[in-house]
């Protein structure tokens, strides 16, 4: 079958995934939606490694929608899984909870003072409230609700009938060395496993006993745990015998007729693969290796009459600026935490501009500054047709959905002039609105209303992740001593500076006056170009603006010097500068 031609104006990885998602779904199951799914479980704080396992899928289902496919994205939440461990530096949680390890998440208390009924609604809330700011169209699956309303029954007793086939391939693989650990890596290397805090990351295949092997665990009658076995099967009746390890409690039940418990992951994926018709679903770097749930999925999920998902391998999300951190520990960075600090179409364009297998880092130190940066410079290069067209495909991705554009802000200033007004003035919105109204004195800001949400995103940047010691505070008084010990050189470029105030106070008209004085004090013009000054100009320049820092903030270095300047005020400037 010929590949449905792409509706965007480039080939990047989402439209090549797009063309074979489409092409494979009219091979499998013509004429029907096409099915693209992720899974998570809600067993902690869901982090930004584990966001690639959804953004992966999304934003392929969602070039498919551009072409005017219908669509739908799965999110299956593992909420059915076992409850494996304590997880450190949750707030409201403490080692008491302990006592629920072997439960499945839905039968786990909420951390104390949640609004939420239990562990993994408290959890997955957050990631649903995440994903609506990211444009994220999904519909959700509660494996919950599908294990104990009997949905799989079916399944569950063909898995049972066939666990000698199922057995035979897990042998295979049981033999085989586990693949290394990674090491641990330095903070400002941290990485993310996106498959970790997912269903994937327990990789269990059951277990075997006396009675054989058994792809289904059954959450115990009496203390709800799945420290169980199964002693007894029939397959005619569907009778099964399972004893309690905790508790001790045995019974003999109709598998036909119970719904507490679950297949074990191995056989689950495969199985959920098989009963939704998934055609694409992304895998972390941990399903690459021999006897992973993706490989062995692969072979199981024939059993059930079904295809593997064609999907690629995702690499790990590295983090700036946080500590390394798991899904199974209190602090890590969520989704949540990133869009606090980022407005969701940057942190879309993080996920879109690298192909799966890329690894790449979500900034949450001074590196955020940069790739706003990056990020402007792109949008001018679109708005005026100079982009690349991958680089212009990404951004398309990144601002808009099948279902529109998101919200954005009106007046993108640039991120770190707002971190630097949201540092200088600590809250006060109408020095905020001053500052910035200053810097464009031809188009003056008339709300701060207008920079938002950009605006509050830089002030929570400066709020909770720069710290102490690298705010600014400007001086309340001059420092006479400074003042007193400058030279000649250093007295001049002071008041040369203090001359040009009035005529240059706008941001461009400081960047030129700041950047001038050195100029002019070496014998050249202010408007010289770098090509026709000296190297030592630099030099000049650096010491004239570590000199100003000094007097303004007492410190060599600070937030951009005409911002800087345009938060002082003049009037301020003059009297801590000597005049």
């Amino acid at each position: 079958m010929p590949i449905v031609a792409q509706s965007t104006e480039t080939t990047d990885w989402v439209s090549r995934y797009a063309d074979e998602v489409i092409a494979e779904s009219e091979r499998r199951a013509p004429g029907k939606p096409v099915v693209v799914a992720s899974g998570l479980s809600p067993s902690g704080p869901i982090h930004l490694g584990n966001l690639r396992e959804v953004m992966t899928p999304h934003l392929v289902a969602d070039e498919i929608r551009r072409r005017g496919y219908q669509v739908r994205h799965l999110i299956s939440w593992d909420d059915y899984d076992r409850y494996r461990k304590v997880p450190a530096g949750v707030a409201g949680v403490d080692e008491s909870w302990a006592e629920h390890v072997g439960k499945p998440l839905t039968s786990v208390p909420a951390p104390a003072g949640s609004p939420h009924p239990n562990w993994a609604e408290h959890f997955k809330a957050a990631m649903v409230e995440s994903l609506a700011a990211l444009g994220v169209e999904f519909d959700g699956i509660s494996q919950t609700a599908q294990y104990t309303s009997g949905v799989y029954r079916d399944q569950i007793l063909h898995a049972m009938r066939h666990r000698g086939d199922i057995d035979a391939v897990l042998a295979q693989y049981r033999t085989k060395k586990a693949p290394e650990k990674k090491s641990q890596k330095p903070v400002d290397e941290a990485e993310l496993e996106a498959a970790e805090g997912s269903g994937a990351a327990s990789e269990d295949d059951g277990s075997s006993g006396s009675a054989g092997y058994f792809p289904y665990k059954p959450y115990c009658g009496n203390c709800e745990k799945d420290f169980t076995t199964v002693t007894a099967y029939d397959d005619d009746s569907t009778e099964m015998t399972y004893a309690c390890t905790v508790c001790g409690f045995s019974e003999t039940v109709r598998l036909s007729e119970f719904n507490r418990g679950k297949l074990v992951w191995k056989v689950d994926w495969p199985m959920r693969w098989a009963y939704e018709g998934v055609i694409f679903e992304p895998s972390g770097v941990d399903h690459t290796s021999p006897g992973s749930s993706f490989q062995v999925g692969g072979q199981i999920v024939g059993i059930f009459g079904g295809k593997q998902p064609i999907g690629p391998m995702y690499a790990f999300v590295g983090i700036s600026g946080m500590a390394k951190m798991s899904s199974s520990r209190g602090g890590v960075p969520t989704p949540a935490d990133a869009l606090k600090i980022m407005e969701p179409q940057l942190l879309r364009w993080l996920y879109a501009r690298r192909k799966p297998n890329q690894s790449f880092k979500v900034a949450f130190d001074q590196e955020i500054q940069r790739l706003y940066d990056e990020w402007d410079r792109l949008e001018a290069k679109v708005a005026d047709g100079t982009a690349l067209p991958a680089d212009a495909a990404a951004h398309t991705r990144a601002v808009r959905t099948a279902a529109g554009d998101l919200p954005r802000t009106p007046r993108p200033l640039p991120y770190r002039t707002l971190a630097s007004v949201a540092d200088i003035t600590a809250g006060h919105e109408d020095q905020a609105l001053r500052i910035l109204s200053e810097l464009d004195p031809e188009q003056p800001l008339a709300s701060l209303d207008e920079v938002r949400p950009r605006y509050d995103r830089a002030e929570a940047w400066i709020n909770t992740h720069v710290p102490a010691d690298q705010r600014t505070i400007v001086r309340e008084e001059p420092d006479t001593e400074l003042l007193k010990s400058l030279d000649d050189q250093g007295r001049e470029s002071v008041r040369l500076l203090l001359d040009g105030l009035a005529d240059h106070w706008s941001l461009d008209g400081l960047t030129h006056l700041v950047y001038g004085v050195p100029k002019v004090q070496a014998g050249f013009s202010a408007d010289a170009t770098p090509k026709e000054l000296p190297p030592e100009i630099k030099t000049a320049q650096r010491s004239f603006f570590a000199l100003l820092y000094h007097l303004l903030v007492g410190r060599d270095t600070g937030p951009r010097l005409p911002t800087l300047l345009l938060a002082v005020g003049q009037d301020r400037v003059r009297r801590l500068l000597g005049e």
